[in-house]
């Protein structure tokens, strides 16, 4: 039941919809480059180029946009209006529907289904991405933050793992029309802008020693790990009807429980759990934050070798008996510097809404509507 066996987090943001788990922050690349076009995720190369992108007629980009300029006009690539001006860039409309036909492909055709407002809305929230990623990797060149050759290759490396394979990856890029250099610099842009965002979270996080040590002193006076054994149910996909019967199912098997019979190998016989089934239900030490709340507010609570109620959580439905709880047992120096990274992540969604707004003021940002 842990979340990252069933939860899919997207850490990095990037050219491909399945590059991703590089070890960025979520939430920071969700607040400045997330935008939805579609049911799926709309992803940019981070071209840091001073002059506006204009498209040639005759290309793909081109048509594509002409197609749209029937919908809404403002986006006729012949005008390539600006829509987002800086003291070091201007972005424009050719430059944001070209990375939207180079990324989707076919897919992008999907655009001219849509109203004239929606369309709007999606050029100007996508631009309004482009040109973050731009003041960033900015600010990140002026502190002098790259990236080697061989990192890129590292995290490369990374992808074509997570996908079955280098060449089932660079068949992806062929089937859609793109260069593996065009992967690697979104790649080194999206490290270098986590880089520095990294060191602007801990210049400007302002956490005092005290800060740190009283979260200390609060974190030893709470139970660190706990130790369950736990049988599950599968409700998922299940009518209200099959999962009255299989709430019922569960109700024996608490009772055969409650009336001392093993409770591993009631585990064993009927937990529905891949995970922890063939241990007799056990999950040994996990931390809080690492199971489903429900599950894991039980974990904690419930007194140590007793059992709880029937919980009821999106996979179905558990009864859990608490094996062990374990407090904080080491020192300060050994998790200040977790405090710490916790504190910053506590802290990160207004620190980078601050600091965007201090590089828009520092680059003289306009927006200027379609």
């Amino acid at each position: 039941m842990k979340h990252d066996e069933h939860i899919e987090r997207f850490d990095l943001i990037c050219s491909l919809g399945f590059i991703k788990h590089l070890y960025f922050s979520g939430e920071l690349m969700k607040n400045l480059f997330l935008v939805l076009l579609l049911p799926v995720i709309i992803l940019f190369s981070c071209s840091a180029d001073t002059e506006k992108v204009t498209l040639e007629p005759g290309t793909p980009s081109y048509v594509f946009a002409k197609d749209l300029a029937t919908v809404l006009p403002a986006v006729d690539p012949d005008s390539n209006k600006v829509i987002i001006q800086t003291e070091t860039f201007a972005i424009s409309t050719g430059e944001v529907i070209e990375l939207i036909r180079t990324n989707f492909g076919p897919r992008a055709g999907d655009l001219q289904k849509m109203k004239a407002d929606r369309i709007k809305s999606i050029i100007e929230m996508n631009a309004e991405k482009i040109a973050e990623q731009k003041l960033i990797l900015n600010a990140a060149e002026k502190k002098g933050i790259s990236i080697s050759e061989a990192q890129v290759d590292s995290l490369l490396q990374v992808q074509y793992q997570h996908v079955g394979g280098e060449e089932v990856f660079l068949n992806f890029l062929a089937k859609n029309g793109m260069s593996i250099e065009y992967v690697k610099k979104d790649i080194a842009d999206a490290y270098i802008m986590k880089k520095y965002m990294d060191s602007v979270l801990m210049d400007e996080s302002g956490i005092s020693e005290k800060e740190l040590q009283d979260k200390y002193r609060q974190l030893i006076q709470k139970d660190r790990t706990t130790s369950v054994q736990h049988i599950l149910l599968m409700t998922q996909g299940k009518s209200e009807q099959e999962k009255a019967a299989i709430y019922k199912k569960m109700k024996k098997i608490q009772a055969s429980a409650r009336t001392g019979e093993d409770f591993g190998q009631l585990a064993k016989t009927y937990s529905e759990d891949p995970g922890s089934k063939d241990k007799g239900g056990l999950y040994a030490d996990f931390e809080r934050g690492t199971m489903v709340k429900p599950f894991e507010d039980a974990a904690f609570s419930v007194p140590i070798g007793e059992l709880s109620d029937i919980i009821e959580t999106r996979y179905g439905y558990h009864i859990l008996k608490v094996v062990d709880r374990k407090k904080e047992s080491r020192s300060f120096e050994e998790v200040k510097t977790d405090i710490q990274n916790k504190l910053i992540k506590e802290k990160e969604s207004d620190l980078t809404t601050l600091h965007m707004a201090k590089l828009k003021e520092e680059s003289s940002y306009e927006k200027i509507a379609l």
